[in-house]
């Protein structure tokens, strides 16, 4: 099966051309189902031997959302094995799927991202650094993923856009607002070594995902917002402050880099929330 598997994520990488990270879950998923069905020839895998090994999942106790991720996982491995002709009956095409929770973000309110921000003070590098990072982040609700990955060449000043490789190495133009490009260009003033990347870590190389994660994580502690809180939720705070604000959907879509409008729908659940909560508080028949 381990033939099978590599040639399935050459074709990801190239003919999908999806994310490192997705790819990485999907070799992640298909090395625990060959572990499952051990010597068990690829031919002879049928809906039962699926079903038996989402049975397995299940008594280890994993949740809905990574459960159905693997059976996405088995039903794209199993469909490109079909259409190349490596195997002659997919045996996911049956395979059902669960019915997923629906799970609402949390956010911040607008005062608690003002708290956030403010809390990052120190004007030394690593200081302006942390401000920039804060302010970048919420200002363009990007992923973590695709901050880090900001280089000097993406950030027109002037125009206040910068230009963001998103999922499967899409790019795409956003705004990014005036108070974050003063951040940035401080940050900048006192950054001592020039490299490609914009945001570097203390050792003068690019900043990784998990150091942005540890700086807001960090700032949300210094500034006591609640907890249960993480770094992504600055994203999820600047997707629902604009609709509370009355942007459109579709443009937050476009903003956020989301492929599918139904993922931007999550957010109008947040807003409506909030609706009801005033509408609570405020009517006197509530």
């Amino acid at each position: 099966m381990q033939r099978e598997i590599e040639k399935f994520i050459r074709y990801l990488e190239i003919e999908k051309n999806y994310s490192q990270h997705t790819i990485l879950n999907y070799n992640l998923d298909l090395e625990d189902f060959k572990k499952f069905i051990s010597d068990q020839e690829i031919e002879k895998i049928d809906y039962l031997t699926l079903r038996k090994y989402l049975a397995f999942l299940k008594e280890k106790n994993l949740n809905n959302r990574t459960i159905v991720r693997h059976i996405s996982t088995l039903r794209s491995f199993f469909k490109f094995l079909t259409r190349e002709g490596y195997i002659k009956t997919n045996p996911a095409a049956s395979l059902l799927t669960l019915k997923m929770d629906k799970h609402l973000p949390s956010f911040l309110t607008e005062g608690e991202v003002a708290k956030l921000l403010e809390s990052a003070v120190s004007k030394d590098e690593r200081g302006l650094r942390d401000r920039a990072i804060l302010e970048t982040f919420y200002s363009t609700g990007m992923r973590i993923s695709e901050l880090a990955g900001l280089n000097g060449e993406d950030l027109d000043i002037i125009g206040g856009i910068v230009k963001v490789m998103g999922k499967g190495k899409k790019e795409r133009i956003v705004p990014i607002g005036e108070i974050a490009i003063a951040a940035i260009r401080a940050y900048l003033e006192k950054k001592r070594k020039q490299t490609e990347a914009i945001f570097l870590n203390k050792n003068g190389k690019r900043i990784t995902t998990r150091g942005i994660r540890n700086i807001v994580t960090k700032y949300l502690r210094l500034a006591s917002i609640k907890q249960g809180v993480s770094a992504h939720t600055l994203r999820h705070s600047f997707a629902t402050h604009l609709l509370n604000r009355g942007a459109d959907l579709r443009c937050v879509q476009e903003l956020l880099g989301h492929a599918n409008l139904s993922t931007t729908q999550i957010y109008t659940h947040l807003t409506t929330e909030r609706l009801k909560s005033v509408y609570d508080k405020a009517h006197p028949r509530a």
